[in-house]
């Protein structure tokens, strides 16, 4: 037994408890990089503002789940993505010089640009902007690019994009930075001759897999955006993550250079972030009282546990030394907070074996 099971009712409510959060007039869209089960677009879809995508496949499940708005962006964009982003009315998040020239040879459309600040201002496990990185256009070239922009048929320049960090837990800091975001934007616009309608802080609130940390969302309902100016977050794995459970089936109990291991029917192939981020998830252990075997059914009690997958690699590990007070090859465990960045992002065809089943209630 091998599974994800996604809540609708939980998706709701936590698009519900943010628009609730967030300044007045703010806009809330659903990063579907997070969890693009269609199901869960199609939810999240429906509980915002719209639906923010990085590919043609997003884009897809995006015009599917009938979004009421979509923005686009991703630092690799295809032709093929952006001629098929303009035909379906998408703001575009424009990564650089290059891919304005090329979306002004395809037709009208909206750009926000993305700028990596001087500054990224967040801390975060994953920075994006104020750091080297493929994201966005430097600030220090922006005012060419949007001299460029000027000149170019087809484009209308809007606003910024300005998405910094991953799974910041700080929200007082975040609302400061969105604070210096939209001053920022004014400023710039103003003395690059843009005339601001919009600007996108991005996502990045985060969630504490292993500990009692939330990020406090009340800071940002102070923020006040400028007349005029759309203010738009974009959060994926803060709407997702509470919403999935993963389950896997104990296969087998072994003790190894005394370290015992609970050998899963599943792993990293299908959930693949506590490998990628180099943390323990926590598991709750579903107890299964029937064992139809006729040879004797292996179990543990009051040990540490590792948790690991069905692959042919030590890296296949879930969690490592968590308590347990008894555990049976049979039982489940189940791990919380898998409904971001977990099925997406896994290697599922390592190995080729099957996946797990996907349950939506």
């Amino acid at each position: 037994m091998c599974a994800y099971v996604y809540d609708r009712e939980v998706l709701r409510a936590r698009a519900a408890a943010l628009k609730a959060a967030l300044p007045a007039g703010a806009e809330l869209l659903y990063a579907v990089k997070a969890n693009g089960h269609p199901d869960v677009v199609a939810t999240l879809a429906a509980a915002t503002d719209g639906l923010e995508v990085a590919s043609g496949g997003e884009l897809a499940l995006a015009q599917a789940a009938g979004a009421r708005q979509i923005a686009f962006g991703g630092p690799a964009k295809t032709d093929a993505s952006l001629r098929a982003a303009v035909a379906a009315g998408a703001l575009v998040h424009a990564e650089s010089a290059l891919e304005l020239h090329r979306l002004s040879h395809i037709g009208d459309v909206a750009v926000a640009l993305r700028v990596n600040r001087r500054d990224g201002g967040l801390p975060g496990s994953h920075q994006m902007a104020g750091a080297p990185t493929p994201f966005g256009i430097d600030e220090a070239e922006l005012p060419a690019v949007v001299a460029l922009a000027r000149t170019l048929p087809h484009i209308r320049l809007i606003g910024f994009h300005l998405h910094a960090v991953s799974n910041n837990l700080d929200g007082a800091r975040h609302a400061a930075f969105v604070d210096d975001a939209l001053r920022w934007s004014v400023a710039t616009a103003a003395s690059l001759g843009i005339a601001l309608e919009y600007v996108n802080v991005g996502g990045g609130f985060g969630v504490d897999y292993t500990g009692p940390a939330t990020f406090d969302t009340a800071p940002l309902a102070a923020i006040v955006p400028p007349d005029g100016v759309r203010l738009v977050f974009e959060p994926g794995r803060w709407l997702a993550a509470d919403a999935g459970w993963y389950a896997a089936e104990v296969l087998d109990l072994k003790h190894t250079h005394g370290r015992w291991f609970a050998v899963l029917r599943g792993g990293t192939h299908h959930f693949r972030l506590p490998a990628a981020w180099g943390y323990s998830h926590p598991f709750t252990v579903l107890p299964v009282p029937d064992w139809p075997h006729p040879y004797p059914r292996p179990s543990v009690a009051e040990v540490p546990v590792d948790a690991v997958g069905e692959l042919c690699t030590p890296r296949d590990v879930l969690t490592r030394g968590q308590w347990v007070d008894r555990l049976r090859v049979g039982d489940v465990l189940v791990f919380g907070r898998a409904g971001a960045y977990g099925w997406d992002i896994s290697h599922h065809e390592f190995l080729r074996h099957p996946p797990p089943q996907m349950f939506v209630v």
